[in-house]
């Protein structure tokens, strides 16, 4: 069995265009709750700059995290992202399971 993989993403829109990403991942997250091996996908605020988000996401494998990044939803979702982002996201992933 593969092992379960988790993500944070660091995404940070255009001053003033944080309300943009915030309806764009509206529109995205449902499609994306509903991959096969999807067991979390969040998006989160800053507390200090409303320009500012991590997405926190687990998924059941790498499998299933490189099939989301491939998915025509994803495609999109990074096209209309243009418009409001700032640059790419910093994202890292990391084991499930901590060491400590």
């Amino acid at each position: 069995m593969a092992d379960p993989v988790r993500v944070a993403a660091l995404l940070t829109a255009l001053p003033g265009k944080g309300p943009e990403l915030v309806a764009a991942f509206e529109v995205v997250t449902p499609l994306v709750r509903a991959e096969d091996g999807c067991l979390e996908y969040a998006l989160h605020p800053y507390s200090d700059d409303p320009d500012r988000f991590i997405v926190v996401e687990r998924w059941a494998s790498r499998e299933a995290l490189a099939a989301h990044a491939a998915s025509d939803h994803m495609r999109a979702h990074g096209e209309r992202g243009r418009a409001f982002s700032a640059g790419p996201a910093d994202v890292i992933v990391f084991a499930d399971q901590p060491v400590v």
